[in-house]
């Protein structure tokens, strides 16, 4: 219930979707006798694009995501590594050949060198199919034969292919891999999804987690004044960005996070 109300409720009040649906309602009304408030929508559509679109909105709010928890450098042993799903299109690659990776692949790609330099460590990855109608193709599926050409150990691998958001990622995995008091355990995440995948999995129970964030969309403070070239490029980094924040709210709310913004 919650996996299914949460793609919903999303679906519309993401930034571009939302904006689409007032800029709608607006030309709607503008041939009734509402036409003013027609208008007006039309107006906070156009507004709404511009500023979330071209403007540096984006960048602001997804820079303190991806600043909250820096790349640690001095890890030392670890007892394993978990890759959380996401980077993985299922739709696609449940119809071709080879494996189709998105935007977030560097979660998977780190992998072939964090595997390499803790060579007794396992490499879990968790990730089943995170879309509401999907094409029945799990991530797992789709990421085990890039380990494999990696040069990882098949029996290194463990492959969690139920979950379908962040808390089930922490519970279904922490019920396979079973994880002892004292362990070490890295978390590979996008910098932006980690401090919402931090709180999460503290609240799951986990301890001796590690967070190692990848796949970085901004450069730091110097970008919340960068505007965007492309309408499109801004908005999908502002949904991605409001979708975090609102996952922030809603999973300390409902109990499944530690707190309302997870630090180190």
């Amino acid at each position: 219930m919650f996996f299914a109300l949460s793609k919903v409720v999303f679906f519309i009040i993401r930034p571009s979707n939302f904006l689409l649906i007032l800029l709608g309602l607006g030309l709607f009304l503008l041939f009734t006798k509402r036409d003013r408030a027609g208008r007006h929508f039309v107006l906070l559509a156009f507004i709404g694009f511009l500023a979330f679109g071209l403007g540096p909105l984006g960048n602001m709010l997804m820079q303190p995501l991806e600043d909250r928890f820096p790349t640690p450098t001095d890890i030392g042993e670890i007892d394993g590594i978990i890759v959380l799903g996401g980077a993985i299109d299922t739709v696609v690659t449940g119809s071709r050949p080879l494996t189709a990776l998105n935007s977030s692949a560097e979660r998977v790609v780190t992998v072939a060198e964090l595997a390499r330099r803790f060579p007794n460590a396992r490499v879990a990855h968790t990730g089943g199919e995170g879309l509401l109608l999907g094409s029945g193709t799990s991530e797992a599926e789709g990421v085990l034969p890039i380990f494999l050409s990696f040069g990882i150990e098949r029996e290194r691998i463990v492959l969690e292919d139920k979950a379908r958001n962040t808390w089930e990622n922490a519970t279904l995995t922490k019920t396979m891999l079973e994880p002892k008091e004292g362990q070490k355990w890295l978390l590979v995440t996008s910098a932006y999804h980690m401090p919402r995948s931090v709180g999460v999995f503290e609240a799951a129970g986990w301890t001796g987690i590690i967070p190692y964030p990848v796949d970085h969309r901004t450069r730091g403070p110097q970008d919340t004044k960068r505007w965007f070239v492309g309408v499109a490029e801004g908005l999908k980094r502002t949904d991605i960005a409001v979708k975090e924040w609102i996952g922030l709210i809603v999973y300390y709310a409902t109990g499944r996070s530690t707190a309302l913004f997870p630090a180190p």
